[in-house]
């Protein structure tokens, strides 16, 4: 490893570059320069289960079970909150969920925090479970689902702020679910880092990232504008303001219980590996 330099791989989306700005651009005193890879979450979860990851990464918070071994969760720099949460969309019709039993229905990624908590609440709410699940790059699930090319689409980011301009209908809010049932935060996106380097130095670099961001966000603006693809500034910044907020610069003591709680069942279902809470703590 080059000791005054870090690889780190995060998306372009808003609240990645609005977090990372301050670090990437060497405006962190004493943190190693970043080689940053831009790349969607589907695209860094197989990359850190499958042994190719870089230094630093963000992934989905539901891929950890897979790379606790290799990788740390560091407790800032993610994404994790409230009123955050995935959507189920439909082209119109009822609002029952029984009507996507044994439908075709579109998900981002099949290692995402969206497909944990569509599959938990799919369990409850749709009598013999959904049909077929197609991964499907998430910028393409709206179209697919106004098209009718499928029944049904889980959808991420800024889509919650635009499906209706695709003539949508929100069947389902998988966050406001998960806030009622557990009354815990949605667990979205993780920080990891390598375990074979000083995990505390990065963590506490991240965060001095995120707090440098929090105070001089102007700075940000061209850097996030530049990675936004084409989205508008409003949309950009009502999606920092959704996925940016205190769990960013600390999980703390409910983040750590959101996390725990959603990978916990997600393991009782079969759909993880079983962890033990303690390996996401810093050691």
């Amino acid at each position: 490893m080059n000791p005054d330099q870090l690889t780190i791989a995060y998306s372009p989306c808003p609240n990645d570059t609005f977090v990372f700005h301050a670090w990437a651009h060497g405006l962190i005193p004493g943190a190693p320069e970043l080689k940053v890879t831009y790349a969607d979450i589907d695209i860094t979860n197989r990359l850190a289960s499958g042994g190719d990851g870089l230094d630093v990464m963000k992934i989905s918070y539901a891929a950890l079970p897979w790379v606790l071994k290799e990788y740390a969760l560091l407790p800032c720099g993610g994404a994790l909150g409230r009123g955050c949460g995935p959507l189920v969309l439909t082209n119109g019709g009822s609002a029952d969920p029984a009507r996507l039993s044994g439908k075709k229905v579109a998900v981002p990624s099949d290692r995402s925090t969206a497909y944990l908590l569509f599959r938990l609440w799919a369990a409850r709410h749709v009598p013999g479970g959904v049909g077929e699940i197609i991964v499907m790059p998430f910028h393409e699930i709206m179209p697919a689902v106004r098209d009718g090319r499928i029944d049904a689409g889980l959808v991420i980011h800024e889509a919650r702020f635009t499906y209706q301009n695709y003539g949508l209908t929100m069947l389902a809010d998988m966050g406001n679910w998960w806030e009622e049932d557990t009354g815990l935060p949605i667990p979205l996106g993780a920080i990891i880092a390598r375990r074979s380097l000083d995990l505390k130095a990065i963590s506490g670099w991240a965060k001095a990232s995120v707090e440098y961001a929090w105070k001089h966000p102007d700075q940000s603006q061209s850097y996030i504008m530049q990675h936004a693809q084409e989205m508008d500034p409003t949309v950009a910044q009502a999606h920092i303001n959704l996925y940016v907020n205190d769990f960013t610069a600390n999980l703390g003591e409910n983040g750590y219980a959101a996390v725990t709680s959603l990978l916990v069942r997600a393991a009782e279902e079969g759909l993880v590996p079983a962890i033990d809470p303690k390996d996401l703590l810093l050691p």
